[in-house]
């Protein structure tokens, strides 16, 4: 077994016996392959990690829980954090400091228990930190903004073997946030928490019949909600198995989510709109305690494969809409879970470096993870439907088909002015792009 000096974490070669499970994440289409991995339990183990793939100009990856995956990296050194699980919440300060390994339902349940609540997503198996190094679109977007833009400190290790403490008056964290770990591997983040403990939220879904009709009421009525109000429209088919239930099985439905921390009786009101659109298969609009959010989205909480790709949209107009249900609805030449997010509210305010702030709607669209590392076709076929109306995309929401990543298609992520800014910061941080496990930005 090769050694690291001074590591302490246990260290892998794929001749090892543990190699396999160490490597393996949420994401089961594309796995990292490389030539060793290391397991930290500290920061200290991802200097030293660090250090050695620097010395022997070798490439860094790094893997909490596998659910971002978007370029596997071959050969090279990959950083295994998901031992690295502290969580020190500070209910005075009302922040949270979490370790790189920290998934979102430790760290909801640690925070309720103080009185408040993070700025998480809709799955509870996510890591926090990289969740947050792509910015973080939340439950509560709408009214916080991203999770990115409420951090108080990084702890991180640089390519020169540094580990480093950021603050907001320093140039590097900005950049930090928002670009999905190119300039080292951050060990640790300082967070606010927000003091909510309840939520009005769940789910309406609807069947075949009315998916066009729900897709074009969301449409008007979301350009009408306060910013306290966050929500989303996801269209799919589900599965005829037994593992699906009743009555949702093999069914064609349109599921629309919703979030806010306004009181029940005013939620309702502003939910009518959408209730008297007719029927639902479900409806389980409710107050809940924010331990319980992430049953609005009820994402898969399993490992499997799949890809996907997003277009963000400066409106949603019914051009778009009807351009998008003709590639997707069924009979269309698309099999895909199209996912349809509002964003505008507090998300267009902050200074981490997520992208196209001012997009209004994010259509993400996931498919079968098909052959290799490619896109897959029907994601070229969604994004040439959507291209008249797209203004960018979210590097968060690209996930596998590494063989598309490219200077280029990091570029549409982000404005041009602040792309040529990242890199100039590439090129002072990381030279050598020795941290390209991720959509990278190219040192200028």
């Amino acid at each position: 077994m090769t050694e690291i000096p001074t590591f302490t974490g246990p260290v892998f070669t794929p001749e090892d016996a543990g190699y396999q499970q160490e490597i393996a994440g949420f994401q089961t289409a594309y796995t990292h392959r490389p030539a060793l991995v290391a397991g930290a339990v500290h920061v200290e183990d991802v200097r030293a990690a660090v250090e050695y793939a620097a010395r022997h100009r070798l490439p860094v990856a790094v893997q909490a829980t596998g659910h971002g995956l978007s370029v596997a990296v071959d050969g090279g050194v990959l950083v295994t954090t998901g031992r690295m699980t502290a969580i020190t919440i500070d209910p005075d300060g009302r922040t949270a400091r979490v370790g790189a390994g920290v998934r979102a339902g430790a760290l909801v349940e640690a925070a309720a228990a103080h009185g408040s609540a993070p700025l998480n997503g809709s799955s509870p198996s996510v890591g926090v930190v990289g969740y947050v190094l792509g910015g973080g679109l939340g439950l509560l977007g709408r009214q916080f903004g991203y999770a990115a833009d409420h951090v108080r400190s990084i702890e991180i290790v640089t390519a020169d073997g540094r580990i480093r403490t950021l603050g907001p008056a320093d140039e590097l964290f900005p950049a930090v946030l928002g670009t999905g770990g190119n300039f080292g591997v951050v060990t640790a983040l300082e967070l606010d928490l927000v003091p909510v403990t309840e939520i009005y939220g769940g789910q309406l879904v609807f069947d075949t019949p009315l998916v066009d009709e729900v897709l074009d009421t969301w449409r008007r009525w979301s350009a009408t909600v306060p910013e306290e109000l966050t929500s989303t429209v996801a269209v799919l088919t589900f599965p005829d198995i037994p593992p699906v239930p009743q009555p949702l099985r093999g069914r064609h439905v349109a599921s629309i989510r919703v979030a806010t921390t306004l009181p029940a009786a005013r939620a309702e009101l502003l939910v009518a709109p959408l209730r008297a659109i007719g029927d639902r298969l479900r409806d389980d609009l409710r107050v809940m305690p924010y331990t319980e959010s992430h049953t609005v989205h009820s994402d898969p909480d399993f490992p499997h494969a799949y890809a996907a790709t997003n277009a963000l949209l400066a409106d949603l107009t019914p051009e778009a809409l009807a351009a998008l249900r003709a590639q997707t609805a069924p009979g269309g030449p698309v099999d895909a879970v199209v996912d349809i997010r509002h964003l505008g509210g507090a998300l267009r305010r902050g200074n981490a470096s997520v992208g196209h702030r001012d997009a209004e709607y994010i259509v993400r669209v996931i498919t079968d993870a098909g052959v290799g590392d490619a896109l897959p076709e029907a994601l070229d076929i969604v994004r040439a439907a959507l291209a008249p109306w797209t203004i960018g995309h979210s590097l968060n929401f690209l996930y596998g088909a590494g063989g598309a990543a490219g200077p280029e298609q990091t570029a549409a992520g982000h404005p041009r002015a602040d792309f040529d800014r990242l890199r100039a910061l590439k090129a002072k941080y990381d030279p050598h792009n020795m941290f390209r496990g991720t959509r990278v930005i190219p040192p200028a």
